[in-house]
């Protein structure tokens, strides 16, 4: 029964390792990777606007923003948002 268990867990480990070294030949043939296809990741130049509270970098189309008088505001949080108006105000 030992036997069996650990001959099954092997020819498990040993299938994900090929199918993985499959894809990654696949991947590599055709020049797309699996993260680049996600949509998480912004596309190559895309303007990113720095958050005037923390300093970090955010996308404006999925920053949270706020109109200052005629400009738009964008930041990576609630937080930082809050925190400039009450600097602002």
């Amino acid at each position: 029964m030992l036997r069996f268990l650990l001959l099954s867990i092997l020819l498990t480990i040993a299938a994900r390792m090929f199918w993985r070294l499959l894809e990654g030949a696949i991947e590599g043939y055709t020049g797309r990777s699996r993260s680049a296809r996600s949509s998480d990741v912004p596309a190559r130049g895309v303007q990113m606007v720095r958050d005037p509270v923390c300093g970090t970098f955010v996308v404006p189309a999925r920053a949270v923003s706020l109109v200052d008088g005629r400009s738009h505001v964008y930041f990576c949080s609630d937080r930082c948002r809050d925190a400039y108006r009450a600097r602002t105000a």
